[in-house]
């Protein structure tokens, strides 16, 4: 499967800041191209890999207008790296946006019994069922017991409801930043990932793209670990935002197979 991404940025920085992007393929594709210009100059960025292999673009500027532009071909998916004991710890913790201690009791109510697929698709559909999907519902600050109380949200609220159901069942979950070739209005995406059967699998509850599409930005605890954008000194107000992901071929999507992200 062939598939096409970009992004484009336009902000305006007030004063001094530090900008960290996140935006570029997760597993560095053959074709690739990232820049950015501040004040129409071209400036050059620090790259630097997490722990979770995603890619931030780090730069610093004075005042004025930065603009970021990333385009990418993938054309081969990679294949999934190995699991560590460690990472499957890690990702068996509440966080900040996935409060699994306080969901324990719904969770253990709800899915009691279910174990690898049928678990999955079980949440998945749960959730889904439970939350209208309503851009500009929640705060950058709501997390998934604020999201299930208040029944609707966007995909990251969806993707935090889930791992928090999971963590708290004793499954390792955690958050993946997608280009979503499919989604309709198009933008930046966010799913969950499950470790079941021993491998990741993607859990959408939104079903707003094809899982065996999507393609990996980011990978973290909750959206805290894979923001676009993060900025730090002066304020940056974001002007405009467009994101484009197009793939030669949009697969059918049943919620109770397996998919892995690559």
């Amino acid at each position: 499967m062939q598939r096409t991404v970009s992004a484009e940025l336009a902000l305006h920085v007030d004063d001094l800041a530090r900008l960290a992007f996140i935006v570029a393929v997760a597993d560095r594709p053959a074709e690739e191209r990232f820049e950015l210009r501040h004040d129409g100059a071209l400036v050059k960025p620090r790259e630097v890999t997490d722990a979770a292999g995603s890619r931030i673009h780090i730069v610093d500027v004075a005042a004025g207008s930065v603009t970021m532009s990333y385009s990418a071909r993938i054309e081969v998916q990679a294949e999934a790296p190995s699991v560590t004991e460690l990472e499957l710890l890690e990702f068996l913790r509440p966080s900040r946006y996935c409060e699994a201690d306080h969901l324990a009791a719904t969770a253990r109510a709800e899915f009691s019994g279910l174990e690898g697929r049928e678990l999955l698709a079980a949440v998945s559909s749960w959730v889904g069922t439970r939350l209208i999907y309503v851009p500009g519902s929640s705060l950058p600050t709501d997390g998934a017991i604020r999201t299930l109380l208040g029944g609707e949200g966007v995909c990251r609220d969806y993707a935090h409801l889930v791992i928090g159901l999971l963590r708290a069942l004793d499954v390792p979950a955690r958050l993946a930043a997608v280009y979503a070739p499919g989604l309709d209005p198009m933008d930046f995406h966010a799913v969950a990932e499950a470790h079941v059967e021993g491998a990741w699998h993607v859990v959408d509850a939104t079903t707003l793209a094809p899982r065996s599409s999507l393609v990996r930005i980011a990978t973290g605890r909750d959206a805290a670990d894979t923001a676009f954008l993060s900025s730090y000194g002066g304020n940056v107000t974001v002007e405009a935002i467009e994101v484009s992901a197009v793939a030669d071929v949009l697969p059918d999507d049943d919620i109770t197979e397996l998919v892995q992200l690559r």
